[in-house]
């Protein structure tokens, strides 16, 4: 499909300029572009990669001198990475679920009570069980389940191989990718005397008497309710409620791997990246951001807009608002400070070690 730059502008809100009529059949990084692609160099440091390809326009940053790197023309976009999401969404061919067309697949099984939306689709090997109502417009891709009695709202996007257990309620223009399992219990197990876990815990380090341990299931009674516009990554799990419902709030974005244990509850606006690990039964606030392989103790409190980096370990709750960093996490600055005097050690070490000779060889006794 060719777009031209006109209306590629349009669509992201940026400015065209040169020759606007120029058709494109899709986006390249600069040095790999053709001529009938639109590079993509949004960042002056990718400006000496133009020449290297063939592209005849771009997208460039704002103040970017357009003419002199030989093209022509040039879509500006005040802030470029806010308009690929637009642009993402113009030229994105799909994952080919159209051929399917509306209605349920030949090879699909559906059972006669659950009630499908208007101009819903669903595509081959995939089960939707009794009771399931998907709202308008949805489309569920091949050899994904769909259990007992679940509720998606309109608008839904289901790659292929997802996984939604039973009594799973998730509201509108829900987007899964392949492999997601949303409803599995949760991971609670108990034993019948006094584990070696909970004495350790108590003691903080000590097990007692070190003995042979049993474990014993405790069903999950709860489910999961999602709220609206929220986006789960392929392979990530979200663990059933023991007695209530684990909860994911609107406008959530997990990415892959994710695991989000039983009663968990995540607030709007979040958005948890690859890898993170959530323990049961933690709160986590709004618009909070864990960075990749973050993880999280359970039965703890994370506030609103917190911000963790990247393989953060939080072990106790984190008030509104911080920035954290490490194990244990800390507030950014003063784990970045501390990490500077690690480095400092051996210097410090060696400093030491040089002032006790200097000291000795001024002991008169000796």
């Amino acid at each position: 499909m060719r777009h031209s730059l006109k209306d590629i502008a349009e669509a992201v809100g940026a400015e065209v300029l040169g020759a606007s009529d120029l058709m494109v059949t899709g986006v390249a990084e600069p040095a790999a572009a053709g001529p009938d692609q639109l590079a993509l160099a949004m960042n002056p440091k990718w400006a000496d990669d133009l020449s290297k390809g063939q592209a005849r326009a771009a997208m460039l940053w704002d103040g970017a001198d357009w003419q002199s790197m030989g093209l022509e023309a040039a879509i500006i976009a005040p802030r470029p990475r806010f308009a690929m999401s637009a642009l993402s969404a113009e030229l994105d061919p799909g994952q080919g679920f159209d051929a399917y067309g509306e209605g349920v697949h030949p090879m699909a099984v559906v059972h006669p009570t659950a009630e499908l939306g208007q101009g819903v689709s669903v595509g081959p090997f995939t089960v939707i069980a009794a009771g399931v109502r998907i709202g308008a417009g949805s489309v569920i891709g091949p050899q994904c389940h769909i259990g007992w009695n679940t509720v998606i709202g309109a608008g839904a996007y289901l790659r292929e191989g997802v996984r939604i257990g039973a009594r799973i309620t998730i509201g509108a223009r829900f987007i899964c990718h392949p492999g997601a399992v949303i409803g599995s219990d949760g991971f609670s197990f108990v034993t019948p005397e006094v584990s070696a876990v909970e004495k350790a815990r108590k003691s903080l380090g000590d097990q007692g008497e070190i003995t042979e341990q049993s474990y014993v299931r405790i069903h999950s009674l709860g489910a999961v309710t999602i709220g609206n516009d929220v986006e789960i990554g392929g392979c990530t799990c979200i663990d059933n409620g023991s007695i209530r419902d684990t909860r994911i709030g609107n406008g959530v974005k997990i990415d892959n791997l994710v695991q989000i244990g039983h009663n968990v509850e995540v607030g709007d606006g979040t958005l948890l990246c690859g890898q993170v690990g959530i323990a049961g039964s933690t709160k986590i606030g709004r618009n909070v951001v864990l960075a990749g392989q973050v993880g999280v103790n359970d039965n703890i409190t994370i506030g609103d807009n917190v911000i963790c980096g990247g393989g953060t370990k939080v072990v106790t709750r984190i008030p509104a608002g911080r920035v954290m960093l490490g194990y244990p996490a800390l507030k950014m600055d003063t784990q970045i400070e501390a990490q500077k005097g690690i480095r400092r050690l051996p210097r410090l070490f060696r400093d030491v070690a040089d002032l006790k000779k200097a000291v000795f060889k001024s002991d008169p006794n000796d």
